[in-house]
């Protein structure tokens, strides 16, 4: 069996109400749950959350709800905990998975094509703990990363020299190679990373250490309202909305 697990809370402080936020007549948290629905491999959708609105969504779209316990529902709270409790109900009501969809309600960028592609993959590579979509953001490299010293000033946020000789390098664009970030749209991983999170690669130890990108473009979950256009126009270019 596959489950797909969505997360989304109540309570959001860079985005109120963000997992709700209309987009083309739907709330956000709608695409996440229609893709996994759609998924030509998923058998049954799950979401876990503290939030009575969500919780309305998910029925009216057949998707089974978990109530998150109020711990794992604070700002402090890390996602990988919330995905360690969903999946431990997941299979003490269902049994043991063979694979788990993890998703966020506040990640709309996700379409079934990309789940079962990696679905897929992991079936035809077990050596593979996990395969996530990924975006290409070369303007955020992290060579071109700073943060604010203790003087005020800025200051490189990782050494230059972790990128090689200083005399070597420039600022442009592309200068590193395409730079790939886990664009959280989807993780498919294998029951063995919820289980065994503490040997995850950071920053997101669900993973598993040995992780297969599946390409997305503009792919991003959200925190803030400015990145709404870019949620509308991926929507729009993936064909999931016609306007």
């Amino acid at each position: 069996m596959i489950s797909a697990l969505l997360l989304g809370r109540k309570g959001s402080v860079g985005f109120p109400g963000k997992n709700t936020y209309p987009l083309f007549g739907q709330p956000m948290a709608f695409y996440p749950m229609d893709a996994a629905k759609k998924s030509k491999h998923v058998d049954r959708v799950y979401l876990s959350t503290d939030d009575e609105a969500l919780m309305e969504i998910a029925r009216q779209h057949d998707v089974e709800v978990i109530v998150r316990p109020d711990y794992l529902c604070t700002k402090e709270a890390l996602g990988e905990d919330a995905y360690k409790h969903g999946v431990e109900e997941i299979t003490r009501m269902q049994g043991e998975q063979e694979l788990l969809v993890l998703l966020f309600c506040n990640a709309a960028t996700i379409k079934a094509e990309l789940i079962d592609e990696g679905i897929e993959t992991l079936r035809r590579h077990p050596d593979f703990d996990s395969a996530v979509t990924v975006s290409r953001y070369n303007m955020w490299s992290p060579l071109r990363a700073r943060r604010v010293s203790d003087d005020g000033s800025l200051q490189p946020f990782v050494p230059f020299e972790t990128f090689g000789d200083p005399k070597t390098l420039n600022c442009d664009r592309d200068s590193q190679g395409d730079v790939l970030f886990a664009d959280m749209s989807t993780s498919i991983v294998r029951p063995k990373c919820i289980e065994q999170m503490e040997d995850g690669l950071l920053p997101q130890k669900w993973m598993g250490q040995k992780i297969y990108p599946i390409q997305n473009e503009a792919g991003c979950d959200v925190d803030y309202e400015w990145q709404m256009p870019q949620v509308e126009y991926w929507l729009k270019k993936n064909g999931i909305v016609n306007v």
